[in-house]
């Protein structure tokens, strides 16, 4: 069985793309009623542009059950089309013992993704799910929001070492990931710490959010996000490519977005002599 990071890479390959598409519906912004017909719609035009799609928990909870019906549709419909494709749960669980293996049950057995959010404030108990062979999750370690750094600037201190939170975060994933499932989700509208945290993890993937409606710089992202052989980097935009069109005409802004963005991506790499064969 294939480890997350090899299900990525392989993604990333077979579709020469670092590209993730949140799928992030809004009702208010959504040129369609219908939650599930949407998301289809944007997978439909997008599968072929991506490596993979990040559904962002809060957005189906927040409908319901008629939601969480439509997460579920989501999830078979990216199955169906796309199966190569990685699917990330942004849940941003944390918890320990009996809790967290139910949320791993839930993220990894019930909903079946391939990889979720988790949150490192409680420590190293249960986080990394050694029960799931092929699944992942994505430890927030530097996130995209304004006030990211109250708590992951803090300095902190380890045996006459001071360094902020974050890259303590950084330090103890590098060390729990033995088995290819752990990877840091460091944000694009950072890229210094970004840079920083791809030099303390030089192996691990790192899911980048924020660029696209977050004003993130694209190819800071990708220079600073990606390993040492242009790889390894999962850059999410949502809104930028989900509402790129208010019309009847949205799959194909969507797509126009995607292609945009993953274009992007490809032609920074390839000036830096990592391209895709």
């Amino acid at each position: 069985m294939l480890t997350f990071v090899e299900k990525l890479e392989l993604a990333s390959e077979n579709h020469k793309s670092l590209l993730c598409v949140g799928l992030d519906p809004d009702p208010e912004r959504m040129p369609i009623e219908d939650v599930l017909q949407f998301n289809r719609a944007i997978v439909d035009a997008t599968a072929d542009l991506v490596c993979a799609y990040k559904p962002n928990l809060a957005f189906y909870e927040a409908l319901g059950l008629e939601g969480l019906a439509a997460l579920l549709g989501t999830i078979e419909h990216i199955r169906d089309i796309a199966p190569d494709v990685v699917i990330i749960a942004d849940a941003k669980r944390g918890d320990i013992g009996p809790s967290m293996e139910a949320y791993h049950k839930a993220m990894f057995e019930v909903w079946d993704v391939d990889a979720a959010t988790v949150s490192p404030y409680l420590g190293g108990d249960d986080i990394v799910p050694n029960a799931h062979e092929g699944k992942g999750v994505f430890v927030l370690c530097r996130t995209s929001n304004p006030s990211a750094g109250d708590f992951q600037d803090l300095t902190t201190s380890v045996n006459g070492d001071a360094s902020p939170l974050y890259q303590r975060v950084a330090l103890k994933c590098q060390g729990w990931s033995d088995s290819g499932n752990v990877g840091l989700v460091v944000g694009a509208t950072y890229p210094q710490e970004l840079k920083v945290v791809r030099e303390i993890c030089p192996r691990l993937p790192f899911l980048v959010p924020g660029v696209g409606a977050q004003g993130g710089d694209l190819e800071s992202a990708v220079l600073s996000g990606t390993d040492s052989r242009g790889r390894l980097a999962v850059i999410n935009s949502s809104r930028s490519i989900l509402y790129a069109s208010r019309d009847a005409d949205f799959p194909q802004a969507a797509r126009k977005e995607a292609a945009r963005l993953r274009d992007q991506i490809n032609s920074a790499l390839t000036q830096e002599g990592m391209g895709w064969s």
